[in-house]
């Protein structure tokens, strides 16, 4: 039996996470479509990775549980990168929440069941997370400890309260930071852990749409303002989900780590901050 590492979200990101973590182990990535992760599984099994593919839907707890089973089947289940979602201009606010908030609840939940002692994941969130004004602190306890699939129904996330993509996105972010917060606690129970990684743009594909979308001039402007001056590499974001993975991150759990080149920073107290 193998130990096995399980990538949601077949793109950059996950790909460079995976890189830094898998030798050794089998890589099983998923993605909602077959040919973006069998592309991703060309790659990485040319560059000497056992690696296979396969399809999931995370806003589905039925494919959601279909993937652990399939994880499970390979060896035992030593790290989950999750690196799947939708950007605030490729869908509509309904399909954010269930996508970036459900989705990622569902695999906390789902995985969190089998993850081996030692092991260990890491879900991407968002520096949008970050920019949304401060919740009640019963806001925060909802989203982070309501049973997944009663999640949807929290009347702060009605569709007459959440009208706007980038609300939703925003919120999804946050709630996966408060969620994994959560989730880290009955990880421990298992001898695992879970941190959440909050990355700025990031030169992948969802960037590039975002990028020459109708958001597209407030990016640049983010990208222009910020204290660092540039957009990250998916390496960069590697290096940081290598560390939360590996055993020099073994006193992490339940942490959050935004990595944005100080886009917040500006946000708040700089060039950015509104007017």
């Amino acid at each position: 039996m193998s130990n096995v590492i399980v990538v949601i979200g077949a793109g950059s990101i996950g790909q460079a996470i995976a890189r830094r973590v898998s030798a050794g182990r089998h890589v099983l990535l998923a993605d909602l479509r077959k040919e973006t992760a069998d592309a991703a599984a060309r790659v990485l099994s040319d560059a000497g990775f056992q690696v296979s593919a396969s399809t999931v839907d995370v806003s589905s707890r039925g494919s959601v549980h279909a993937l652990v089973e399939a994880a499970t089947a390979i060896g035992d289940v030593t790290g989950v990168i999750h690196a799947a979602g939708v950007s605030p201009s490729q869908a509509s606010p309904a399909t954010i929440l269930k996508v970036d908030l459900y989705g990622t609840a569902l695999v906390l939940e789902e995985f969190g069941k089998v993850i081996a002692p030692g092991g260990s994941a890491v879900v991407i969130a968002s520096q949008s997370g970050h920019r949304l004004g401060a919740l009640t602190a019963a806001q925060d306890a909802a989203l982070a400890t309501t049973p997944a699939d009663d999640l949807l129904a929290l009347p702060m996330l009605a569709s007459d309260r959440v009208t706007d993509s980038l609300h939703a996105y925003q919120l999804s972010k946050r709630g996966n930071a408060l969620r994994v917060k959560a989730e880290a606690v009955r990880w421990g129970k298992r001898g695992a852990r879970v941190n959440t990684i909050s990355p700025g743009i990031v030169i992948t594909p969802l960037a590039r749409d975002e990028l020459t979308g109708p958001r597209g001039e407030g990016y640049r402007r983010m990208i222009e303002l910020s204290p660092v001056g540039r957009a990250a590499t998916p390496d960069e974001v590697g290096h940081v989900g290598a560390l939360l993975m590996g055993p020099d991150g073994a006193f992490i759990t339940g942490s959050d780590f935004l990595m944005d080149g100080g886009v917040t920073a500006s946000f708040f107290y700089g060039d950015l901050a509104p007017t």
